[in-house]
């Protein structure tokens, strides 16, 4: 030890050099950790659902959570396999162990998963549930149209509104509630049926058949090249109504002959109420796990800023996640800067000088920066955990000791011993 000291001691600029590498290092390491205002707890883990219609808990543990579980089995470094069978869903938790990478585990699931689709009743399809935990549900409003119907304005956040969020980058999904799912539905009438000696399986058929864009070949001509497509993708009411079903003596059947073609909503199983002044529609972003926050929340709101809706609707937001990161940031900043002043006056207090006092003091700055680099290195965001937790005491220990006996030393004129 004597060794490394003298040796420092006679390479004083080497010193200085690295000094100032860890200062540049840590600042540029502060400005790039994520921010959140809580610890992400969840462990290291991979949801597959399966949808699973028609089929009781009892036939989806045999027929599909089974069959799923066990092709898990044996993968690297795997620490548990759990399942929950319920009434049309199957869903399977994967748990691995931390040091995996968060994108290796999904693509090593998703392996196994192409190899069990035949054990497995043809028509299922096993998803990967969003990169996501609760911790990462960072913003949520509700969308404000006076002049719009719950369905429009359902309508307006589902095709507009969630898509344009969904290219902040770091987003996972967007959740949305309430409102009206708009949808067409076609009420067959059974007499109209007999009348044209048709089935519902010819109806069905004919509507799928007839409701697509399809393309052909291309003609020349004056040296143009012209494609030539087929547009029979139905986009309204009357479009659907003129499909046609059947031929009666050469005269086309068409679908308003034999049904009733309405706009409709979607069976509800709930509703979104807001202040008490009746329904609304609400959206959650749920960024993806390790994002930081801050920045993602940040990009979101620039982006809103930028979407012209139309009818006067506009998003209204009810929790911003930013707000909770400010006020903890600003706590621990608080926190900090009033235990550095406490401490460097106690160091004025009972060493008697200044200088001595902010060598002390300049321990601090240099240990948070340090302790920055090592939260990058491990994947540690910073929140009111990681910073909460720093403690001056420990911190000036070291440096309280050495410089108070440099200082015995130099009063006692033992500095050349």
């Amino acid at each position: 030890m004597r060794k490394l000291v003298d040796f420092l001691l006679d390479n004083r600029w080497l010193v200085m050099a690295l000094l100032i590498v860890l200062i540049v290092g840590g600042i540029t390491v502060m400005l790039h950790l994520p921010i959140e205002a809580f610890p992400d707890l969840t462990n290291n883990q991979v949801v597959v659902t399966v949808q699973c219609p028609g089929m009781s808990p009892v036939e989806v543990e045999q027929l599909v959570t089974y069959p799923i579980e066990t092709s898990m089995l044996g993968m690297p470094k795997l620490q548990m396999v759990r399942s929950t069978s319920k009434l049309d869903l199957s869903m399977v938790t994967v748990i691995f162990d931390d040091t995996m990478d968060k994108y290796l585990v999904r693509q090593l699931v998703a392996e196994r998963l192409n190899q069990v689709m035949s054990r497995i009743p043809i028509g299922l399809q096993p998803q990967m549930n969003p990169m996501s935990t609760a911790f990462g549900e960072v913003y949520q409003y509700t969308v404000s149209a006076p002049h719009m119907s719950l369905m429009q304005i359902k309508t307006l956040h589902d095709w507009v509104i969630r898509y344009a969020l969904l290219t902040v980058p770091g987003v996972s999904e967007i959740n949305s509630w309430g409102g009206e799912t708009k949808q067409y539905t076609i009420e067959i009438d059974p007499e109209s049926l007999r009348r044209y000696n048709l089935t519902l399986h010819e109806v069905v058929m004919s509507v799928t058949n007839n409701n697509a864009n399809f393309g052909g070949s291309f003609i020349e001509h004056a040296e143009q090249q012209y494609t030539v497509r087929g547009i029979g993708r139905a986009e309204s009411e009357d479009d659907l109504g003129n499909i046609v079903v059947s031929t009666v003596g050469g005269v086309p059947v068409l679908l308003k002959q034999v049904a009733k073609i309405d706009t409709t909503a979607m069976p509800r199983h709930g509703a979104v109420m807001k202040d008490g002044h009746g329904e609304t529609v609400s959206g959650m972003v749920i960024i993806l796990r390790g994002e930081n926050g801050g920045k993602i929340i940040k990009e979101i709101k620039q982006k809103i800023a930028e979407l012209k809706l139309p009818g006067g609707a506009k998003i209204v937001p009810f929790y911003d996640q930013s707000n909770v990161i400010n006020a903890t940031t600003a706590t621990v900043k608080k926190n900090l800067i009033e235990a550095a002043v406490l401490v460097l006056v106690i160091l004025l207090i009972f060493l008697g000088d200044w200088r001595a006092a902010l060598v002390v003091a300049f321990t601090i700055p240099l240990s948070l920066l340090f302790g920055f680099i090592g939260m990058d290195i491990f994947g540690i965001s910073v929140n009111l955990m990681s910073l909460g937790a720093i403690d001056f005491g420990t911190i000036v220990d070291g440096s309280v000791v050495m410089v108070e006996n440099c200082m015995h030393r130099l009063e006692n004129g033992e500095a050349d011993k």
